[in-house]
């Protein structure tokens, strides 16, 4: 995915800058401690459709 980019929690939202070399997976949240995931990248993509159709169901 390159070196730009940013690593986001999937629990509170938190961005943080992408470093490069680093996987986001090895990266925990500032705030809340959490693994990060890499945004746009595949886990993230998942996560968001989980809660799209968690959405559309309530």
């Amino acid at each position: 995915m390159g070196a730009g980019g940013y690593c986001i929690c999937p629990k509170c939202g938190e961005k943080i800058p992408h470093r490069r070399g680093v996987r986001c997976i090895d990266e925990r949240c500032p705030k809340c401690g959490t693994v990060m995931l890499r945004e746009g990248g595949y886990h993230h993509r998942k996560l968001e459709e989980q809660r799209s159709v968690d959405k559309k169901k309530s």
